[in-house]
């Protein structure tokens, strides 16, 4: 009974603080075209000066995940968690005070290379369940991230308006400390051996290619968070190219981007569960095939209440991938390498979220942007073809 106990109330824990890190960074992130021109003076070139404080974070993120997975491995993922809860409240709060751009660009990039709370929360979660409530519970965590998505532009949008973009920072400061104080006090790691030598992110790296499933695992992450970040500068373009007026896109676009979030929190638990029962591959198929046919019907759409309906169902798919990956890591890597393997699991999904805007503005500027879902459908279909044949036959490794 205590062990069951543990584990619920670990998951419970992280639950709230993964949705507190995450609607802490989706208060403030929307609005930083805002607060670039209208609190620190940009009054040229905004898009070149948004799009880099946006990727540059993650560009820092994705090089140092790797480290801090190896850190995690070695000392164990709870003070990780109080790491980066601790340091993204201070630098949150840091940016309330910066004037300059030039400076906002250094606090951004010292919130990339401190940050790792999600998967260090994702990591201790995988790694202090039972095996047969792993999938369970991945899918579980799956829905935090997008609770605080949904969640927090809302509270940053009441902020702004009614207190100005800066102090949408220090509510972001707040809630993150909220964070960082629940790891320290209720997250408990059991059963962790802190006496191993800590390994090299060169030795790391050698090890994830001798894995070639998890190296396939790597490959899905960056598909699929490139899929996703792709439509990131161009859902509220598409919906006004489907009539909607300027005044009324941001509230349309902000419902349409929220559908994903809402399928995503009615699914992954069951997809979860399912994947225990039916096996994570045959799950992790379904997803992606799912996913990419529902991009390439939106293809098709002419609406934006259709569109928006399409957005929905394929979220309802969509949400079996990243549980499914996450548990996937959890079978095909031992349990001495598993913070390393998340920390290079974030470095392929921070790289994908800093290259997808930036391919996805580029080609929304060069073709027309209904032909994007074509692309993401094809790459999902083709994402989900690679599983069934690289990974049908796949090693699981345990040794915990």
């Amino acid at each position: 009974m205590r062990t069951n106990y543990s584990w619920k109330r670990n998951l419970i824990v992280l639950w709230i603080g993964v949705f507190f890190c995450s609607t802490a960074y989706s208060i403030s992130i929307p609005f930083l075209p805002i607060f670039l021109s209208t609190d620190l003076g940009v009054e040229s070139n905004i898009e070149i000066w948004s799009g880099l404080a946006f990727g540059i974070t993650f560009l820092a993120s994705a090089l140092i995940s790797p480290y801090w997975g190896s850190l995690a491995d070695k000392y164990g993922r709870k003070p990780m968690l109080i790491r980066s809860g601790f340091s993204l409240a201070a630098l949150y709060f840091l940016n309330y005070f910066v004037t300059d751009p030039y400076w906002f660009l250094v606090v951004r990039i010292l919130q990339g290379l401190l940050a790792g709370f999600v998967p260090a929360a994702i990591a201790m979660v995988a790694t202090n369940t039972p095996e047969d409530k792993t999938g369970y519970a991945l899918g579980i965590m799956s829905t935090s991230g997008a609770t605080g998505s949904i969640i927090g532009p809302l509270i940053g949008g009441i902020v702004s308006h009614y207190y100005g973009n800066r102090n949408a920072f220090l509510f972001s400061s707040v809630i993150v400390l909220f964070s960082a104080l629940i790891a320290t006090f209720f997250a408990k790691e059991h059963n962790f051996d802190r006496k191993a030598v800590r390994s090299h992110v060169r030795d790391d790296l050698k090890m994830a290619a001798a894995n070639p499933v998890f190296m396939t695992l790597m490959g899905l992450v960056f598909i699929t968070t490139f899929s996703i970040m792709i439509l990131e500068p161009l859902i509220t373009v598409y919906v006004m190219d489907m009539g909607v007026s300027k005044d009324s896109a941001s509230l349309s676009s902000g419902i349409i981007f929220s559908a994903v979030g809402v399928a995503t929190i009615i699914m992954a638990p069951q997809w979860g569960k399912m994947g225990r029962k039916i096996g994570y591959v045959k799950i992790l198929f379904i997803g992606l095939i799912g996913g990419g046919v529902g991009n390439i019907l939106q293809f098709f759409v002419t609406g934006y209440i259709g569109f928006g309906v399409l957005r929905f169902v394929y979220g309802l798919f969509f949400a079996a991938v990243y549980p499914t990956i996450n548990a996937l890591i959890v079978e095909v890597t031992d349990s001495n390498f598993r913070g390393r393997a998340f920390g290079l699991n974030q470095s392929a999904s921070q790289m994908a979220t800093m290259a997808g805007p930036i391919i996805g503005g580029l080609l929304g500027a060069w073709i027309p942007i209904q032909w994007i879902f074509i692309i993401n459908g094809a790459a999902l279909i083709g994402s989900a073809l690679l599983v069934r044949a690289r990974m049908k036959n796949r090693v699981i490794v345990h040794s915990d």
